[in-house]
């Protein structure tokens, strides 16, 4: 996922705060920050969650990018459990 954030010109943060959703995005600067006391999974989550709300040019992205980002966008209800198990990598 970080790969996939990196790859679209994202920063991504770990950082204490109190964020109602788990993390904060800066859309102008390209910034996610993602609550650091949250476990693995609930990062992960949060990083999908993100995915719709930000602007992604998917002509950056790497072959295998686009296709991960592509089922990442086409079922974000099926997000639900583990990540890597759902998407065909």
């Amino acid at each position: 996922m970080e790969q996939l954030f990196d790859e679209a010109k994202y920063i991504v943060r770990y950082e204490k705060g109190t964020f109602s959703s788990g993390y904060c995005v800066l859309e102008h600067k390209k910034v996610v920050v993602i609550n650091k006391f949250l476990n693995i999974e609930g990062r992960i989550n949060a990083l999908v969650e993100i995915l719709p709300s930000i602007r992604i040019d998917e002509q950056t992205l790497s072959g295998e990018m686009q296709k991960w980002y592509g089922q990442l966008v086409q079922n974000p209800q099926s997000n639900t459990g583990s990540v890597q198990s759902e998407l065909n990598l």
